[in-house]
């Protein structure tokens, strides 16, 4: 199964964006890219996930996803992989696990939206996440408040890296997790489902 996993070498600073991407859009792409930049990162994984266990309704196939994210996202430094199944994982912290035991000497960022943030207390193990691997968080307006005063924001504040070192943010140790602003994308899934050009057939 090795040979299908995306390649990393050791010293390197791995991004990974997971999500359903039920369907992946410009929003997502804005966001990697400026996690790129913004963290100091050598590469970005998406991370096409089956499902999403906090979520009731499933989303699209997932090789339906998978094809239609490495239409959208065309980057020399991004993969656009379908790890998650690959592995067997339901939860991010057993992928996690999975990852380090794989890449030996690679540091792996978790890149999320400060909305996700906001609940990141609800996901299973999510302090042994933040124990073992630094979190890159990407705020936009109207989201600030909430992730700032979150369960794990308040918890592992002494973790936080300010937001004008975020390049060393895979490069501190852990835990870590850092704040930053970007410009605003208002692309949604949400919306390009509601709007009839993405369906879940």
């Amino acid at each position: 199964m090795r040979y299908k996993l995306p390649y990393a070498r050791s010293g390197q600073v791995i991004g990974l964006l997971g999500g359903s991407f039920d369907p992946a859009h410009e929003g997502h792409v804005h966001i990697t890219k400026a996690a790129l930049k913004r963290f100091g990162l050598d590469r970005v994984w998406w991370l096409v996930s089956p499902a999403n266990p906090l979520k009731t309704n499933g989303p699209a196939p997932l090789q339906k996803r998978l094809k239609h994210a490495q239409k959208v996202m065309q980057h020399p430094q991004v993969d656009v992989t379908d790890l998650e199944s690959q592995l067997g994982t339901r939860y991010t912290a057993e992928m996690l696990d999975r990852l380090h035991q794989i890449y030996p000497g690679v540091t792996f960022v978790w890149l999320m939206g400060a909305d996700n943030l906001a609940q990141f207390h609800r996901w299973q193990n999510w302090q042994g996440i933040l124990a073992t691997t630094p979190i890159g968080v990407i705020a936009r307006p109207g989201q600030r408040i909430a992730a700032r005063t979150s369960v794990a924001a308040s918890i592992f504040e002494r973790a936080r890296v300010p937001a004008r070192a975020s390049q060393a943010l895979g490069r501190v140790g852990t835990p870590a997790w850092c704040f930053v602003n970007v410009p605003m994308n208002d692309a949604s899934s949400t919306e390009i489902r509601n709007s009839g050009d993405w369906t879940r057939e």
